[in-house]
């Protein structure tokens, strides 16, 4: 856990030293040359492991959790049926159309299906909840994450050069940064360039994104268990623990209670600023521990493939949120 911390701490400096890398990237990354540093390989593969794994897991469900606090159901509400029906959308498009184009381009394992969600919703916290229900491989979480990341530094430097030669004014500007970048803090970089009131639409647009993780993670819950019941079989996780996949696990339980909480109003500025650093720390953490776990001549057989899939995805997202916005601004 302390190796995680420092790793954690580590990727803070660097994106405080270089804005435009989000602390989740700079994690991973981070994790990963640890893993393969002839110095601390060792050390990272053996007496560290145990407390990696245990950062890659659990920290992760403990971070979305929190992540609930920055979301409010008045603000989300407050833009209309119009725009979350846009919203939805640009979620199910880039979702269904990401995961159709990852298995015909052969991406091993649960890889399509972790891009396709980061895509869609948000970035390394969505990856981090869908991993939870399929325990998918930690080599695909890592280079799923590291992907999404990727592209959603890269829209901060290209997003910003479209603004008006797509002819967009600011409002439309900004719900186009929140319904297509991945990250929230993402989203903030890019949307503060075209002013306030870009930033603020951007923000409430992401945010109602975000209000959409719940519902996909009961939804690939339910298909993996209809799937297992079909197959025969609970799968040999499931079997070995003797539990059925449950339709809304724990950690998204607490998540949709702390969306709750926020809604009420009680909680002081103050307090909701704390949460939101804790959060971003303890996804820092949990990305150094996946990054740690990540074989580097195995991700490389598939590298190709990958960056492909991203690109198109990455178009994919910017496009149909374009059309949302024109359609609904």
């Amino acid at each position: 856990m302390l190796v995680a911390a420092l790793g954690a701490g580590l990727a803070w400096t660097m994106h405080l030293l270089l804005p435009a890398v989000p602390v989740p990237t700079a994690a991973v990354v981070l994790g990963m040359a640890a893993a393969h540093l002839p110095g601390l390989r060792a050390t990272v593969r053996g007496r560290a492991r145990p407390g990696l794994t245990l950062a890659g897991k659990r920290l992760m469900r403990i971070g979305i959790v929190v992540l609930g606090l920055q979301l409010s159901l008045k603000d989300v509400l407050g833009l209309g049926w119009a725009t979350a029906g846009m919203v939805l959308c640009v979620v199910a498009a880039t979702f269904w159309g990401t995961t159709w184009l990852g298995r015909r381009m052969g991406l091993r394992g649960d890889q399509p299906l972790l891009i396709a969600t980061g895509y869609s919703i948000c970035g390394a916290s969505a990856i981090g909840a869908v991993s939870q229900v399929t325990s998918s491989d930690e080599e695909d979480i890592a280079a799923s994450v590291a992907l999404v990341t990727l592209c959603g530094t890269l829209a901060i430097g290209v997003l910003p050069l479209l603004h008006h030669p797509l002819g967009l004014d600011d409002v439309q500007f900004g719900r186009w940064t929140g319904a297509s970048v991945h990250d929230v803090g993402q989203v903030v970089a890019t949307a503060q360039t075209a002013g306030p009131a870009a930033l603020g639409e951007a923000v409430l647009v992401k945010l109602m994104r975000v209000a959409l993780l719940a519902p996909l993670v009961a939804t690939v819950a339910y298909t993996l268990r209809r799937q297992r019941t079909a197959a025969g079989t609970a799968g040999s996780r499931a079997a070995a623990s003797g539990r059925r996949t449950p339709l809304l696990p724990l950690f998204v339980l607490g998540f949709l209670a702390m969306i709750a909480v926020r809604s009420t109003g009680v909680l002081p500025a103050p307090v909701l600023d704390a949460a939101q650093q804790a959060q971003q720390l303890l996804l820092a953490m949990a990305m150094v521990g996946l990054g740690s776990m990540v074989n580097l001549p195995t991700l490389a057989r598939t590298g190709p493939r990958v960056a492909a899939v991203g690109l198109i995805s990455w178009i994919l997202i910017a496009a149909v949120s374009y059309a949302g916005v024109l359609l609904t601004v």
